[in-house]
């Protein structure tokens, strides 16, 4: 039996550990823990990557949302519009401000957020758009930034799944008012421990960021807001720094994988294989699958040694925390019919095609289990 975990960050690490653990004990030498040289060599670098006007470092993506939002001025009681079926951060950032979320379904074809849906939801409130770019695949922005023009508000990007991806419009992060990001380890490019960032092409919204991500300060003891504490660790530029250098090489890692996925899986009945949207280049952050009877499979996975996910188990709202808001079942009708059904594989740069042969060959026999039992 061949076990294949679901992620192999520790492969990650081998490969810059020699570029890192310099710069690391020269900063314990200086004991230069905020801001510095090296958070603003990667707000260049990683500005200059995805072709944005201004980066800010931050503390995790929760944060970077938060910001954002604030940036572009939503405050308490302000709608913001975005898909059922994002991580809970996305939704959490906004109720921090004491804004509303309002969520909205999902396309069938790959569950990103379904434009016909936002422009029923717009509202006198809504105060910004949210397209949240999920499994590293770039949301329909063309669509979505004509109905955020037609109706005044922003477009705050969610682009914590989607480091490099790209669409005709440009790279992710680039494609609305002002986009957040996530660098958890987990991520196409992962820091060592938490970390985020706000992108925007916007130098008011960019002051706005930094200043309210010093606790609303510019300069020192000077309070202009209430802001929070949200900067980035220096310690985390250099490891971001060292994985954005390979970034390019690891996305097309992901997708030779994705594409020996389709060949492997594509003739496995009652397996529904994801697809990308025309003209874009996605970075495939998850690889997901939609199946019957997924738990029973993805338990019969684990126990041939198979590591897999859910994302997401859970529409975000119908979960505890936002059953105040009163959904009910079959509001999201596509989003609630995929949640209970797909499957995130194992999905990294440094897979093999033997582990993902190895993939294959678990997922078939779990698919067939029924038909063999009966």
């Amino acid at each position: 039996m061949t076990n294949v975990p679901f992620l192999d960050l520790a492969a990650q690490q081998a490969e810059i550990v020699d570029e890192v653990m310099p710069v690391w004990e020269r900063q314990l030498r200086d004991a230069a823990f905020i801001g510095g040289d090296e958070v603003a060599a990667f707000e260049s670098e990683y500005a200059a990557y995805i072709g944005a006007d201004h980066v800010i470092g931050v503390s995790n993506g929760t944060d970077a949302l938060e910001l954002a939002y604030r940036a572009v001025g939503v405050t308490a009681g302000d709608e913001v519009i975005m898909p059922a079926n994002t991580f809970i951060a996305t939704a959490e950032a906004a109720s921090r401000i004491g804004a509303v979320p309002v969520f909205v379904d999902v396309d069938d074809e790959f569950l990103l957020i379904d434009p016909d849906a936002v422009e029923a939801a717009l509202t006198p409130r809504t105060r910004a758009i949210v397209p949240v770019h999920l499994y590293g695949q770039t949301a329909p922005l063309s669509r979505l930034r004509a109905l955020a023009e037609r109706a005044g508000v922003p477009i705050v990007e969610d682009a914590a799944q989607a480091q490099g991806a790209s669409s005709r419009l440009g790279r992710a992060g680039t494609l609305g008012t002002v986009a957040a990001t996530s660098f958890y380890p987990g991520k196409n490019l992962g820091a060592a421990g938490d970390a985020g960032a706000v992108m925007t092409d916007d130098p008011g919204i960019a002051e706005i960021v930094r200043n309210l991500a010093a606790h609303g300060s510019s300069v020192k003891y000077v309070h202009d807001r209430v802001g929070m504490n949200a900067r980035l660790d220096a310690v985390q530029a250099p490891v971001l720094r060292a994985k954005l250098r390979r970034l390019e090489a690891w996305n097309e890692a992901r997708r030779a994988a994705a594409a020996r996925y389709a060949d492997l899986l594509g003739d496995i009945d009652g397996v529904r294989l994801p697809q990308s949207r025309v003209a874009s280049s996605d970075v495939w952050h998850l690889y997901v699958v939609r199946l019957d009877e997924r738990d029973r499979v993805a338990a019969d996975l684990a126990s041939a040694g198979i590591g897999v996910g859910i994302h997401y188990p859970t529409l975000v709202p119908s979960t505890d925390a936002y059953r105040s808001l009163g959904h009910r079942a079959g509001e999201f009708p596509v989003a609630e019919a995929a949640a209970a059904r797909i499957l995130s594989l194992p999905m990294f740069p440094h897979l093999t095609a033997h582990q993902q042969e190895a993939v294959a060959a678990a997922l078939r026999v779990a698919v067939a289990a029924p038909l063999r039992a009966g």
